[in-house]
C-alpha cells in the first residue's frame, strides 16, 4: 500500500493511493492542507487509507501527475555508520578519526545528525546539488523510516543522502557542511505504510547512476546488511527529543562509490528500494 502527494496535469493538489497504473484520489489538498500527515499519523493508517478509497469516485492515470515530497512539517534526520561498508568508506576518508567510527559502528548509541528542513528537500525528478567548494561528491541511497509524532514507525520511503566525502573527511567535525547544504536531500516518491514493506534480504536497496546517458556506476545492496534494528534507531532518535509534526529518518547506506569516483554536474542518480518504487534526481 503505497500513498503520496500529487499533482495533476489539470493542477490538482492531492493525497493518492497508487494502484497499478492509477492513482486513487484520497483527498484534496487544497481542502485538507494536513492530510498526508493525518492519514500517516492516524490509528490505523491502513484502515483510514481503505476507508477514503471506498468513498473515492476518482481515479488518474500514473502518468498523468507528478509526484511531490511525500513529506509535511516532519524535520529530516539521518542515521550513519549503520552499515559495514560505509564505515570502511568513513574509515578511508579520514585515517585520523578511523577508530571513532569503528567505535559508533560498535556502540550502543547510533550516529544521528540533523539533515534538512522539509522545505529544502527535492523530490522525484527534482534536481540534487554538489557543492562547488567539493572535490569529491557522492549520493547515500538510504531506507527512510516515516516516523509519527509518538516515536511510531508508520512507513518508509527513498532517501538521497548527498554528501561531500571530501570536506568530512578533511576534519569530521565538518560533517553538517558535507551533509547538510541546500540541494544536499531527495525524498520520495511514495511512502509504503509500514506492514507492506519487504524485509532482509527482500527490502533489496539499488543505486545506478548515468552520465551522458551511460552508466558510470551501480551498486547493490539489501536491509539485512544493516547492523542497526530500525526500531532501535528510532527509539534514540526521540531520546530528549520531541517531534510533534513527526519526522523521516534516513537509515544509512550500504552502497558506497569507489574512492575515484565523483559526482559531476548532469548526472542522473537512480535509487530504487523494492516495495517503495524509484527515486531519481539529476546533479547540478
Amino acid at each position: 500500500m503505497r500513498i503520496g502527494k500529487f499533482q495533476s496535469n489539470d493542477g490538482l493538489l492531492f493525497v493518492g493511493l497508487v494502484q497499478d497504473q492509477d492513482v486513487v484520489v484520497l483527498g484534496d489538498l487544497a481542502k485538507e492542507p494536513g492530510l498526508f500527515s493525518k492519514i500517516l499519523h492516524a490509528a490505523n493508517p491502513e484502515h483510514e487509507v481503505e476507508s477514503r478509497t471506498k468513498s473515492s469516485a476518482k481515479k488518474i492515470p500514473l502518468a498523468s501527475t507528478i509526484p511531490l515530497v511525500p513529506i509535511d512539517q516532519q524535520e529530516v534526520w539521518a542515521a550513519g555508520v549503520t552499515y559495514l561498508r560505509s564505515r570502511e568508506a568513513r574509515e578511508r576518508e579520514s585515517e585520523g578519526a578511523a577508530k571513532f567510527y569503528d567505535l559508533v559502528y560498535k556502540a550502543q548509541r547510533p550516529e544521528l545528525f540533523f539533515k534538512s528542513p522539509p522545505a529544502k528537500v527535492a523530490s522525484f525528478g527534482q534536481k540534487v546539488r554538489i557543492r562547488k567548494d567539493s572535490k569529491w561528491s557522492v549520493p547515500e541511497p538510504e531506507l527512510t523510516l516515516v516516523v509519527s509524532p509518538v516515536g511510531k514507525i508508520v512507513g518508509f520511503t527513498i532517501g538521497n543522502d548527498m554528501s561531500a566525502r571530501d570536506i568530512e573527511g578533511e576534519n569530521p567535525l565538518y560533517l553538517p557542511q558535507a551533509k547538510m547544504y541546500s540541494g544536499a536531500c531527495a525524498i520520495g516518491p511514495v511512502v509504503t505504510l509500514a506492514r507492506f514493506l519487504p524485509q532482509g534480504e527482500a527490502c533489496s536497496i539499488h543505486l545506478q547512476i548515468h552520465r551522458a546517458g551511460a552508466q558510470v556506476f551501480e551498486g547493490k545492496t539489501s536491509l539485512a546488511s544493516m547492523a542497526r534494528k530500525l526500531e532501535d534507531l528510532v527509539s534514540w532518535l526521540f531520546k530528549e527529543n520531541d517531534f510533534p509534526d513527526g519526522a523521516f529518518l534516513l537509515t544509512g547506506t550500504g552502497v558506497v562509490p569507489p574512492d575515484q569516483f565523483t559526482l559531476l554536474s548532469g548526472d542522473v542518480i537512480r535509487i530504487e528500494i523494492a516495495g517503495i518504487g524509484v527515486l531519481e534526481n539529476t546533479v547540478e
